[in-house]
């Protein structure tokens, strides 16, 4: 299964895929070579497939905890401030996600949607430390009973070059469903209340819509 979003460049990669192949058939005479290039060529349409695949996740929802937005490595659990949008103390947790893993989005927590903005930037490497305010980024606040507002911030990384982002505000959206994609390599940075209790570890690897991230208290 791929995500909607990969449906047009795998189309346009087959096609370009079974050009070169004959392409390579026709013209390269020397029969290591040209076996060589059919399997590179092959090679790259594989890990376009693999990159958009958006395999089928098993939420289990409930309010008073969120889960991973997305599949990767936690790199960040710390108290930071907040200017954005809260301008005071928040939880942050980061997870960097590789080109290998699965780049959907997903929504952390059930409840309403009440910004929901995308900022132009730059397109540092993923894991710098202003990343989560120079890059290109979409920021996304929902809330609801449990945990009040929680905020959630895709970011571009040096390989990604869009952000594709559903969250509209004044919306009702539901925890686990797909709420975006990032292209290429990237971080999703989640912004949690201060008396949330974390679930997570420096390093652990996470699965978007299913790993508990923090409970609500």
């Amino acid at each position: 299964m791929f995500h909607k979003e990969g449906h047009r460049i795998i189309f346009v990669s087959l096609v370009f895929v079974v050009g070169l192949i004959f392409l390579i058939d026709a013209y390269i005479f020397t029969e290591w070579l040209r076996t060589l290039l059919m399997v590179l060529v092959l090679i790259a349409f594989i890990l376009i497939l693999q990159f958009f695949r958006n395999p089928r996740r098993f939420t289990h929802p409930d309010e008073n905890h969120a889960i991973a937005p997305v599949d990767g490595k936690v790199v960040v659990i710390e108290e930071v401030f907040e200017k954005e949008v809260f301008n005071d103390k928040r939880i942050q947790v980061s997870i960097f996600m590789s080109p290998v893993n699965v780049h959907v989005t997903r929504y952390p927590i059930t409840g309403n949607v009440g910004y929901s903005k995308y900022h132009p930037g730059k397109y540092l490497v993923a894991w710098h430390p202003k990343a989560s305010e120079d890059n290109e980024r979409t920021t996304v606040v929902i809330e609801n009973d449990y945990f009040g507002k929680i905020m959630y911030r895709q970011i571009a990384g040096a390989m990604a070059r869009r952000i594709v982002n559903y969250a509209k505000p004044n919306t009702t959206v539901n925890q686990g469903a797909d709420s975006g994609f990032i292209k290429f390599g990237s971080r999703v940075d989640l912004f949690l209340p201060l008396n949330s209790k974390i679930n997570v570890t420096l390093n652990q690897k996470v699965k978007g819509g299913e790993t508990v991230i923090a409970f609500a208290k």
